[in-house]
């Protein structure tokens, strides 16, 4: 796909989405590559209402290891031609990585405990406001709102004491977490087009900026029912706290979705 032959203004608006991107302080200068696949259902009850199943599947490590799977329900309702307001719930299934601890004795460092990875499930609700408007010249600028509240219930998990060379039990308690993500997007959506293609920044924030999720990409629009979407996405990590941490991700993404 050629970007010099997109419209002037769909190159500007990628310059413009780089730059806010850019200016974002860096935090770490540790990547990791990763697979993400989507797949979605939406049923179509009126002019104004639909609802939604989606599913998603992720891979961290250069490709090796599974990260996570997810599905969700939500339901969406579009009051306005420009306006369009959704919510729903997500169940997560998460890999969380392993963890060591370290401790400093007469200025001698050495391990402490050792926790290795382990499956989780999180719950996730969700509520977003979506507002887009339509150039002359076929580009779509949208700016989506969306808060989430993330719970990680309690759950027994096993480490490794270096000090007493003995598994024991660690409890990690329930923790829940509140976000506002702000996504800006700009896309070039010529009508029966077989591609759309787009450029996405997205903030995430709890007090400060925690996530910042770069998307470039294109919807391949199959039939009326069926759709494909392909993408790059950069996610940077900042301010998280030790237990959540994750490294940058480089994402290759596949997506399909049918409407009926």
């Amino acid at each position: 796909m050629k970007t010099n032959n997109w419209p002037k203004g769909m190159r500007y608006a990628i310059v413009l989405l780089f730059t806010l991107y850019a200016a974002v302080p860096t935090a770490s200068a540790q990547s990791e590559g990763g697979l993400l696949l989507e797949a979605g259902a939406e049923k179509k009850l009126s002019r104004q209402w639909s609802l939604s199943l989606d599913a998603d599947f992720r891979t961290r490590n250069n490709f090796k290891t599974v990260d996570r799977w997810s599905i969700g329900l939500s339901a969406e309702y579009k009051p306005l031609k420009w306006l369009k307001a959704s919510a729903g719930y997500i169940l997560l299934d998460n890999h969380f990585r392993e963890d060591i601890s370290y401790q400093t004795l007469y200025g001698i460092k050495s391990y402490n405990n050792w926790r290795p990875s382990y499956w989780g499930i999180r719950h996730r609700l969700h509520a977003s406001l979506t507002g887009s408007h339509k150039f002359a010249n076929n580009i779509r600028i949208s700016l989506r709102e969306r808060w989430q509240y993330t719970y990680r219930p309690e759950k027994t998990v096993e480490r490794w004491d270096f000090d007493n060379s003995q598994w024991e039990d660690k409890v990690r308690s329930g923790k829940g977490k509140n976000q506002l993500r702000s996504r800006l997007q700009v896309e070039y959506d010529k009508k029966r087009s077989l591609f759309t293609p787009f450029v996405s920044t997205e903030f995430y924030h709890a007090w400060a900026i925690e996530k910042v999720r770069f998307n470039v990409g294109t919807d391949i629009r199959l039939n009326k029912a069926h759709s494909l979407t392909v993408f790059y996405r950069f996610q940077k990590m900042h301010n998280v706290d030790e237990d959540e941490y994750d490294p940058d991700m480089h994402y290759l993404g596949l997506g399909y979705k049918f409407k009926f």
